[in-house]
């Protein structure tokens, strides 16, 4: 089921959001004993994690983990982990072993890659050739339709395989969820502002859009999808 959601500005996105995840936190909780959420990278959920650090949640029962991470050290200015550390995790009493970063110290990314997807394995139960169910995906997505840190016509959209798989940007290497552990989701949360995302927002709505030059199509999980879009971003796209 995919719904889009078209909010008055960046603020309004981030109090729907935040509303929305709370809520699926309360009512999972009520029905299942952990609760795992994939946090995604920039600029636009920083403000969703300062918010989520005012409130009062079952920390104890909610497990945090990525969806993709830059390969750098985890106190590197642009760590996705970094970012969500400062804004949300180091604020609250999360257990530390509640939270799952993607591994980036061995020096090859394959290996972290690999490493990374055994520890989903076992966090999950999961057997070979199984995939894991997230109770929700949080994305973003770039200017060029890339999500997570699939980006257009890169190998990584290519994996059906594996877990985690090696990113590449430009050259630089990043860790990244693949598509077939995001299509595995019970809700994936798109969370899009900026009028500089409308003409990749377009080819991803349209019925011909190329998912290989604009990777965010082909986000099509078994359960919710819901795109959260400022007005700048999604004007065009309301129903």
């Amino acid at each position: 089921m995919t719904q889009v959601q078209v909010l008055s500005d960046k603020p309004a996105l981030i109090a729907h959001a935040l509303d929305l995840i709370v809520d699926k936190i309360q009512t999972t909780l009520q029905k299942q004993e952990k609760f795992t959420l994939a946090l995604a990278g920039g600029g636009t959920p920083k403000p969703l994690y300062e918010a989520l650090a005012q409130q009062s949640l079952p920390l104890e029962k909610i497990h945090i983990f990525w969806g993709d991470e830059r390969y750098v050290p985890s106190d590197h200015p642009d760590s996705n982990e970094k970012m969500a550390r400062e804004a949300w995790l180091n604020q609250v009493d999360l257990p530390p072993s509640n939270i799952h970063p993607m591994p980036t110290g061995s020096n090859d990314p394959s290996v972290d890659a690999q490493t990374h997807d055994q520890e989903l394995k076992q966090f999950f139960g999961v057997q070979a050739g199984e995939f894991p169910v997230f109770d929700i995906i949080l994305l973003g997505m770039g200017d060029d339709g890339h999500t997570a840190s699939l980006f257009p016509q890169t190998e990584a959209l290519t994996v059906s395989d594996r877990l985690v798989t090696v990113g590449n940007k430009d050259g630089q290497p990043r860790l990244t969820f693949t598509y077939p552990l995001i299509n595995h989701a019970r809700c994936v949360m798109f969370l899009v502002a900026g009028e500089n995302k409308r003409p990749a927002l377009a080819q991803i709505f349209s019925a011909d859009g190329d998912q290989t030059l604009y990777p965010a199509k082909a986000v099509k999980p078994q359960g919710e999808l819901l795109w959260l879009l400022d007005e700048a971003a999604g004007a065009e796209l309301k129903s």
